[in-house]
């Protein structure tokens, strides 16, 4: 029993039928009652959208629409070990092939812009590497000081 049918319980009349409490929503109720009511926040188990539509008109396949109106669908069967497996060398070429038309893609920098990528980075790694010497040697000789 969800909070919202024991708040109707709970405020409706003392000889209301648990019955009537517990049956689903059908869109009937009096205004009385939708005044009382929030709502719940669920999804409606009413189809909507394209998926909904299809499950509406009787077209089932591959959704289970069990789960409250929220569409699921089967994950699809792995292929058989035999079909997976195949010449390795076959299974290389198509592997070294798509690698070939994936570097065609790629915008390769001109050698002008390389050399400045490259002084850059190097520029980069000399000062952090100035930074991080003295970090260590001040760390260092504030433990010697420290603990003599």
């Amino acid at each position: 029993m969800s909070k919202r049918d024991r708040a109707a319980r709970a405020k409706g009349p003392a000889d209301a039928d648990a019955t009537d409490v517990d049956a689903p929503d059908t869109g009937t109720d009096t205004t009385e009652a939708s005044d009382e009511l929030k709502p719940s926040g669920k999804r409606s188990s009413t189809p909507r959208g394209k998926r909904g539509a299809a499950t509406a008109a009787g077209d089932t396949a591959g959704d289970d629409t069990a789960a409250g109106g929220v569409a699921l669908k089967d994950r699809p069967k792995a292929a058989p070990a035999k079909e997976r497996r195949g010449n390795p060398f076959t299974r290389l070429w198509v592997f070294l092939t798509q690698v070939v038309s994936e570097m065609r893609k790629v915008i390769w920098p001109s050698r002008q812009e390389m050399i400045q990528y490259t002084i850059i980075v190097l520029i980069f790694v000399i000062i952090m590497t100035a930074f991080i010497s003295g970090i260590d040697l001040g760390f260092a000789r504030l433990v010697l000081w420290l603990f003599g």
